[in-house]
């Protein structure tokens, strides 16, 4: 299987140009490479969608300069024939990769593969995603974490009805696909309209939370939280007035970011830090992932009552601000950590 697009070869054969140019640069200036600093060799295995809106020029040339060189896994080739790699950045699908990525790890202990399959599998699936911050109950003086409160639906959407009825769900329910390869959503208003929605699907209790989510995104030990707009809020009369399903591609694609937004800030106040970093050092350690993001929302009226409603393996860092200087950071660390 190889990465889909002449624009994405294309794209990586001059990632890979420059970095060699850079190279030879060293070489005749000061010597040797070697010489100078060890390079960290980052290999990368991603979708052609990854690649481009990860591995933008400020990321690669900073990395560059601080001695980090990124390396596109060829995958036609075994992978054990490739490198030799300090570190191993993927985000591709499918059993034959995840069996060739273990045995690389078993083979290989002395290199760093970001994520391994099998914890990244768990997230992937929303019927387990949110057990592990679920069990965590969180709660101490700066809130209180949980998740909302879910029903799976596999098959026959004729018995959806039945199965929300019998599980005391309240109306409205968000729908989501229940493998989180897509971020598409839906919001069904009303019990007549739940059979239209189309199994496997997860099923969770919309909370209003004033149309504003916090986006948590976790590297390493490295926390960063930014506001987006979310869904707004569904009030008792709306509620009652309206009836069927609504569609969104993305919650994030509701609305742009709402950093800059006059927002209220019993809305629009960020969840205490310490209490993200504690949520973000527990998952980490329960999920077994270092690269994912929390989607998170307070309850309207709450001033520390927090839902993650999401987790999202290797997310889209690019929209993470300062998002090149915590990655590279990050992946020096784990080369100190050796």
């Amino acid at each position: 299987m190889r990465m889909g697009g002449e624009n994405v070869v294309g794209y990586e054969r001059k990632v890979e140009e420059e970095e060699e140019e850079r190279e030879m640069e060293m070489v005749v200036a000061h010597g040797s490479p070697q010489q100078q600093m060890k390079l960290v060799v980052v290999g990368y295995a991603l979708t052609s969608k990854k690649t481009k809106s990860f591995l933008q020029p400020k990321l690669v040339g900073l990395a560059r300069n601080k001695g980090i060189l990124f390396v596109a896994i060829d995958q036609s080739r075994p992978l054990s024939d490739q490198g030799p790699f300090d570190i191993v950045l993927h985000k591709l699908s499918g059993s034959k990769w995840s069996c060739i990525l273990e045995d690389y790890r078993q083979t290989h202990p002395h290199v760093a593969v970001l994520d391994p399959p099998d914890a990244i599998q768990q997230v992937y699936n929303r019927q387990y995603m949110l057990e592990d911050v679920a069990d965590l109950n969180l709660s101490d003086s700066y809130g209180k974490v949980g998740v909302p409160r879910q029903l799976v639906i596999e098959k026959d959407p004729s018995s959806i009805s039945d199965a929300v009825d019998k599980a005391g769900l309240s109306l409205p329910l968000v729908a989501k696909p229940l493998v989180a390869k897509s971020h598409e959503l839906s919001l069904a208003y009303d019990m007549a309209s739940l059979q239209k929605l189309e199994p496997p699907l997860v099923l969770q209790e919309f909370i209003n939370h004033g149309g504003v989510l916090f986006k948590v995104f976790i590297v390493g030990e490295a926390v960063k939280v930014v506001r987006r707009f979310s869904l707004p809020d569904v009030s008792k009369r709306e509620l009652s007035n309206n009836a069927g399903v609504f569609h969104f591609p993305r919650v994030s694609c509701v609305a742009a970011s709402a950093e800059e937004a006059d927002l209220d800030p019993s809305v629009g106040e960020l969840p205490p830090r310490p209490l993200l970093e504690r949520l973000a050092r527990e998952l980490r350690r329960r999920l077994g992932l270092r690269l994912f993001n929390l989607d998170i929302i307070r309850e309207h009226g709450t001033k520390d009552r927090y839902y993650v409603i999401d987790i999202n393996y290797f997310p889209g860092y690019g929209k993470m601000p300062e998002y090149e200087h915590i990655f590279t950071d990050f992946l020096l660390s784990l080369m100190k950590q050796k």
